[in-house]
């Protein structure tokens, strides 16, 4: 492999309006004569990445990347305790997804993303199959309510220390019940030190979990803007604390759904967050996916894991759109 691509600047963004007040941030990079593809960010509330180029080829890609509602550039920022957050569920980020489709006049698209993000791909791609060239997905979760509490509590078990920390940071009345979702009320609380600590509290427990990793870094969640940070914690919550608005096991039990869609699917063999069996499961369930299991990677990826994402992503460059059968629903 010859490595890295350059980081192309976008040659086209924008605010696209998608209804109940929201707009969303969306750049291009590339070439607009490329093979269309999507970027979707982690978090949720991440916010897109231009470290995410790297991985495409601005001679032979048309990469589209965008952020999701309430986070990044896009409008209002969830930060600001005012934004309401009723309008900002899985249903709604797929709809702007397709209106983003819509938007650029894109028929087809790879997707590509990771942690939450395969989450969102696998909603989109599952809901619109005919839509959707190739998936590849680095950290692949479902964000099942076994994988939240595995993330929120389990884990814990690991983590005795920090993860009482993280435990106790919150009302004694709230400790032995639903953390996210008590975590979730202080984050949208009137009182802005209460947030705020709230989300310290918050991205400190999600350090601690990368940080022992055997190639974790410290301050992996918690090293950014303070805006930043508050939506992040903000909408992430929100939406674990509702189960990510999908019925439990959908994801899964629609894989079929995929069926023709080719999947690269990689995977860190000491992923504390997100246990390998997600991604075994999701390999099982879909036939036109491929596993690859590094071993010395965790949630935050590895070198080798790197190399991976842009074999497959290099592989599927020179392909072009597939005819995929639209399946009932």
């Amino acid at each position: 492999m010859s490595g890295f691509h350059p980081i192309s600047e976008p040659y086209a963004r924008g605010l696209l309006d998608v209804g109940d007040g929201q707009r969303i941030h969306w750049e291009a990079s590339g070439t607009p004569r490329g093979k269309p593809a999507l970027a979707v960010h982690g978090g949720p509330g991440s916010g897109l990445s231009t470290a995410t180029r790297r991985y495409f080829d601005p001679e032979r890609y048309h990469l589209v990347q965008f952020d999701q509602r309430g986070c990044g550039r896009s409008l209002p920022h969830a930060a600001d305790p005012a934004t309401g957050l009723e309008h900002n569920t899985t249903a709604h980020l797929i709809a702007d997804m397709e209106a983003l489709r819509e938007h650029l006049g894109i028929d087809q698209w790879l997707l590509h993303g990771g942690s939450w993000g395969s989450t969102l791909i696998l909603a989109y791609a599952e809901t619109h199959p005919e839509r959707v060239s190739e998936i590849v997905i680095c950290g692949v979760t479902m964000t099942r309510p076994e994988e939240t509490d595995w993330l929120y509590r389990g884990v814990g078990r690991l983590l005795p220390g920090p993860w009482e920390a993280f435990r106790d940071a919150l009302p004694p009345a709230d400790r032995g019940g639903d953390l996210v979702a008590a975590y979730s009320r202080l984050l949208n609380s009137p009182d802005e030190a209460v947030r705020r600590k709230a989300a310290r509290d918050w991205a400190t427990w999600e350090d601690a979990v990368i940080a022992h990793e055997v190639l974790g870094a410290p301050h992996a969640y918690s090293d950014r803007p303070d805006d930043a940070l508050m939506a992040f914690t903000r909408i992430t919550a929100h939406y674990f604390s509702h189960d990510a608005f999908l019925e439990d096991g959908r994801l899964l039990r629609d894989a079929g759904r995929l069926a023709g869609i080719p999947g690269v699917l990689i995977h860190g063999a000491l992923d504390l967050g997100s246990p390998l069996s997600t991604a075994w499961e999701l390999a099982k369930a879909w036939p036109d996916a491929e596993l690859t299991v590094v071993q010395e990677s965790g949630h935050t990826g590895s070198p080798v894991m790197r190399e991976a994402v842009l074999a497959a992503l290099e592989r599927f460059a020179g392909t072009g759109p597939r005819r995929i059968a639209r399946h009932g629903q």
